[in-house]
């Protein structure tokens, strides 16, 4: 009989608790939030490009440097602008070559620090990241300094025009 009423007294202490669930509310209430703020939800970046207006002719200076980069399906070809070419840059493994395009770039600009601005002229169905990359290129180049990886600038003004319709393409295999 004594272990019935031990049993008994055991049953009567045995009470179904309940879960308390609000430090974890707190917490959630805390931390989604922060978590939400810190997210980056998309990167957009911007480039500004400037279009030549129809009557800009006119007023240019004959004087002046006006560098190009014409991108064909076969090769990139540097430019003066006046006719004159700099330097023609054919396909390395079946893509565009541009390393060596920054590299000529580069060069340029320790020739014409003054410069800021370049014409990048596109064939018809050049695809979207062709352009970007020339346009990356052109624009700045990676550069080392006191433990940095920092962006130099090359010709961050850019001008987008069409390809001339004409042009001896049988001279790029023989000039590089």
């Amino acid at each position: 009989m004594m272990s019935m009423r031990r049993l008994r007294k055991h049953k009567l202490h045995v009470q179904d608790t309940d879960l308390d669930v609000t430090p974890f509310m707190n917490l959630m209430i805390v931390l989604v939030p922060v978590l939400l703020l810190s997210m980056v939800f998309t990167h957009t970046s911007i480039i500004e490009l400037d279009f030549p207006a129809a009557d800009s002719s006119s007023s240019v200076n004959p004087e002046a440097v006006h560098l190009e980069v014409i991108v064909r399906e076969d090769f990139l070809r540097i430019a003066d602008g006046r006719g004159g070419k700099i330097k023609d840059l054919p396909k390395v493994g079946g893509e565009h070559n541009y390393d060596a395009l920054s590299l000529v770039m580069q060069e340029l600009k320790r020739r014409t620090p003054d410069k800021r601005d370049i014409t990048i002229l596109l064939e018809i169905d050049t695809d979207y990241q062709t352009l970007v990359s020339v346009m990356d290129k052109v624009r700045s180049f990676q550069v080392y300094q006191a433990l940095d990886v920092v962006n130099a600038e090359l010709f961050p003004i850019i001008s987008l025009g069409d390809t001339p319709a004409v042009e001896d393409t049988k001279s790029v295999s023989q000039s590089t």
